[in-house]
């Protein structure tokens, strides 16, 4: 009897064994599946953690360029309009040259008129932004300000000076609203 207490200690010893073993192996088994998912739920909140920097960066993109083009619109929103009134202004301006080549001591109503409405429309102008660009001859020709009309070999003048100014340019804050249209030389260097 001795013998098979003994047999029965020893089975229970491997029994116990066994299931410490086996428990190991879970608990080994069990590490592992928590790494695993441990791994999973970092790789996911990483992704999870580039798409909102993205989402954010593109959200932050899209208010500076709608912040862009309010401003734009707010600054160049009259463009259309301004070039629409630079016929005006020319008018107005050749009227008053027309009516200057008329020798007279005291200008008439009419041309005190025209004077006080190309005024005013310069008030607005310089209001809303807009600068006249009037090159004078003997300044350099720009191609960014001026169109050339012509060009004509013209003495004691070098070639690309201005010789002639047909109509003044407009500039609608750093804009270009209308080249001034000049006349140019195109004397050759000597």
């Amino acid at each position: 009897m001795a013998d098979s207490k003994k047999d029965e200690f020893l089975d229970d010893v491997e029994a116990a064994e066994a299931e410490a073993y086996a428990a190991e192996t879970e608990e080994i088994e069990a590490d592992d599946v928590e790494a695993d998912e441990l791994a999973a739920l970092r790789a996911e909140r990483d992704e999870l953690r580039d798409r909102f920097m993205r989402a954010l960066a593109d959200a932050e993109n899209a208010r500076k360029r709608a912040d862009r083009e309010r401003r734009d619109a707010e600054a160049y929103g009259g463009t259309r309009l301004a070039r629409d009134l630079l016929p005006v202004y020319d008018n107005l301006h050749r009227a008053l040259a027309a009516a200057g080549d008329q020798e007279g001591a005291e200008p008439s109503p009419l041309i005190e008129g025209v004077q006080l409405t190309l005024k005013e429309l310069r008030n607005v102008f310089q209001k809303h932004g807009i600068e006249e660009i009037a090159p004078q001859a003997g300044d350099r020709f720009d191609p960014k300000l001026h169109e050339a009309m012509f060009e004509a070999p013209v003495p004691g003048t070098r070639a690309g000076e201005i010789i002639q100014v047909s109509t003044v340019g407009f500039m609608l804050h750093d804009r270009l609203l209308r080249p001034a249209q000049v006349g140019v030389s195109s004397t050759p260097a000597s």
